[in-house]
């Protein structure tokens, strides 16, 4: 169950609570995919280029930790990375990303602009009016065929780990940007500020993971984002996975822009289509189980293959 609540734990079996340690914050990106320190940032703003449509959220790598001290697991608490080996590669990177002021002051307004702006000058909007509304219908297709317990990776604001919580669903977001878990704990729901590619609570025990608001994208190598999950989801769970209405697979460096000359540091991202969604998910050992469309937005939902 979960608890509500500032200092709420998410119990269940086999959860257990690892000791954290101090460590500069990390890029939420698969080691062989890391960028070095950039420039400060110039002044400018979000016209020039071209514009795509909109990405969501994502979030980047953090802190770590190691051991285990029992069966509660705090809200915010911050983790160490998988090693090396387990990220499906080496290394990482000191940003600040996602945890850049211009994703949180539009997360505590609730309102954009926002964009991911590319290297050539070209934008990709953010939706972040979207995200801290609530569940619109599209969102609620993808709540209601979750089941167990839910994992939602790159959480945001957190109106899906709120609406989970208020159907009684034992879940759990987690994200990098701590205004963003701040935001999600204040509605309801339970998050940790924390990596997808750090250790989690209940791996390979999650009944349902989401990947919703393009964050297929994390990392900027979505079958290595895949190949992580393969080993959070349960043997008979189920990833939900939002992709971009077109038919795209491509990878590109990106800022958090706000339009107003404030830029946070690059860092890689994708976005792909179903099509190119289920390749990459195929070669990571997933089957394609179900695909659907609402409101332009594209979900594939995907099962661990045998």
């Amino acid at each position: 169950m979960v608890r509500a609540g500032v200092g709420r734990r998410l119990l269940g079996p086999g959860t257990r609570r690892p000791r954290s340690r101090t460590a500069a914050g990390r890029a939420d990106v698969p080691p062989g995919h890391r960028q070095g320190p950039v420039r400060a940032a110039g002044r400018g703003g979000a016209a020039g280029g071209s514009a795509s449509r909109p990405a969501r959220r994502g979030h980047r790598r953090r802190r770590a930790t190691g051991g285990h001290r029992g069966p509660g697991w705090p809200v915010r608490r911050r983790a160490r990375r998988v090693d090396d080996g387990d990220a499906d590669g080496g290394g990482h990177v000191t940003t600040t990303a996602w945890r850049a002021d211009p994703y949180a002051d539009a997360l505590r307004s609730g309102q954009g602009p926002l964009f991911l702006r590319r290297r050539d000058g070209g934008v990709i909007p953010l939706e972040v009016e979207r995200w801290c509304e609530t569940p619109d219908r599209a969102d609620r297709s993808v709540l209601g065929r979750c089941r167990g317990t839910v994992l939602d990776v790159g959480c945001g604001p957190g109106r899906l780990a709120a609406a989970l919580a208020a159907r009684g669903r034992p879940s759990l977001g987690i994200d990098v940007s701590p205004e963003a878990v701040a935001r999600t704990v204040r509605l309801g729901g339970s998050a940790l500020c924390r990596s997808v590619f750090d250790p989690l609570p209940g791996e390979g025990r999650w009944d349902t993971a989401l990947l919703i608001d393009g964050n297929v994208g994390i990392g900027g190598d979505p079958a290595a984002l895949l190949r992580r999950l393969r080993r959070v989801v349960a043997r008979s769970g189920l990833l939900i996975a939002e992709c971009v209405p077109e038919q795209v697979d491509e990878r590109c460096e990106v800022r958090v822009d706000n339009g107003r000359g404030a830029l946070g540091e690059p860092f890689p991202w994708a976005r792909v289509g179903a099509r190119a969604l289920t390749a990459h998910a195929s070669r990571a050992g997933w089957n394609v189980t179900e695909r659907w469309t609402l409101h332009r937005r594209s979900f594939l939902a995907l099962a661990p293959a045998e």
